[in-house]
């Protein structure tokens, strides 16, 4: 099976289809960091939509997407210039998924946060946490997806959680990662993208199955 995992730097999600004998290949417009650039295109991931894929799975960025970065449109002196800019950046990201989404391909699914795809697009097939799949963190995560099967939980964990202010509760997780990037933003931001090993193999063994299948 020809695989593209879009919009994908660590490997994740491209090493467990590769282990199952797949011919899987990440891509990014960033260099790879998974340890294997041979399996990896660097380049704009619209420029591989019109190939013959099997099977694209996305992770296109949440920045523009997420109710995380839509508080932004209403915090204090935020200026009309800089919500038109905002939202002239949602659409366009919002116009990206769509691009992948409509390609050729038969079987296609879409992760990210939760956010604009669910009131701009449609809601997700599937909300899906990675304590389900083995680790015990605590965060959504949507798949919207075209001729593939929900993902099916392999592994159900207790949730590793703490309280903050106001009384809410979050995996130790966030704050573990917070602590990993050490005030580095850029960083942050790629250690919590990371595709969490549990789901990646998920992934791979339910919607790939091995080549001998």
């Amino acid at each position: 099976m020809k695989v593209l995992i879009a919009c994908e730097e660590s490997q994740a999600v491209c090493k467990e289809f590769r282990k199952l004998g797949h011919e899987a290949f990440s891509c990014d417009i960033l260099s790879c960091s998974g340890g294997h650039p041979e399996w990896h295109i660097q380049g704009d991931v619209l420029e591989q939509l019109e190939k013959d894929w099997d099977l694209i799975i996305a992770f296109p960025p949440c920045t523009y997407l997420s109710n995380a970065g839509m508080c932004n449109m209403t915090r204090k002196n935020s200026t009309d210039e800089y919500r038109r800019a905002r939202i002239k950046k949602r659409d366009e990201a919002m116009n990206f998924v769509l691009k992948i989404y409509n390609s050729k391909c038969k079987r296609i699914a879409i992760e990210n946060g939760v956010g604009f795809l669910s009131t701009g697009w449609r809601k997700p097939n599937q909300i899906i946490h990675p304590f389900q799949f083995g680790h015990s963190v605590n965060k959504r995560t949507c798949l919207w997806l075209k001729g593939l099967p929900k993902l099916i939980p392999t592994n159900v964990v207790e949730q590793d959680n703490k309280r903050v202010k106001l009384g809410k509760l979050v995996s130790s997780w966030y704050a573990n990662t917070l602590k990993d990037a050490n005030g580095n933003m850029e960083l942050l931001s790629k250690i919590r993208s990371k595709t969490f090993q549990g789901i990646a193999k998920a992934m791979a063994e339910q919607w790939g199955g091995s080549q001998s299948d």
